[in-house]
């Protein structure tokens, strides 16, 4: 199984002479920090970093996929194109190659929400991955003051 920086950095470098005919020069690498996304490519570095739990959740070829989706930021970056998602030659290119737009999230939101928030008027419960500031912000559906239940 594919556990080290020098594998992901071989098994990129393939992916790009594969599908796009051209030569990845830059670092690929595992970072473990990264939870809500697949990968990213770093536009200053031109450095492509993998979420490691994809490969553990959904498997090899789900990373592929996120390989080629980096790689497509990478390439049209190195050439001056559109590398952006809202981009023609970003839509065009992942459509070419087959990369998809988005992955599937390791954890739902449910499983992220660490905070429950409840309205003191209705009784609605928020969860929310994030404190809120219930000074600031009230129910959404009444108006009424939110408390904190977690």
């Amino acid at each position: 199984m594919l556990t080290e920086n020098n594998e992901l950095q071989e098994l990129v470098t393939n992916i790009s002479l594969e599908s796009f005919k051209k030569p990845f020069k830059h670092n690929a690498t595992f970072n473990k920090r990264l939870k809500t996304t697949g990968g990213r490519y770093i536009l200053s570095s031109h450095n492509i970093e993998i979420n490691p739990q994809q490969l553990e959740y959904y498997g090899i070829e789900a990373l592929k996929d996120i390989i080629k989706h980096e790689l497509c930021h990478y390439h049209l970056h190195i050439e001056g194109k559109g590398y952006q998602h809202r981009d023609k030659d970003f839509r065009a290119l992942s459509k070419e190659v087959g990369a998809p737009r988005f992955c599937k999230p390791v954890k739902s939101y449910n499983e992220r929400a660490n905070y429950l928030y409840k309205c003191s008027s209705c009784n609605l419960e928020f969860k929310r991955i994030r404190k809120v500031n219930t000074v600031k912000y009230r129910c959404g559906r009444c108006g009424g003051k939110l408390k904190n239940i977690t």
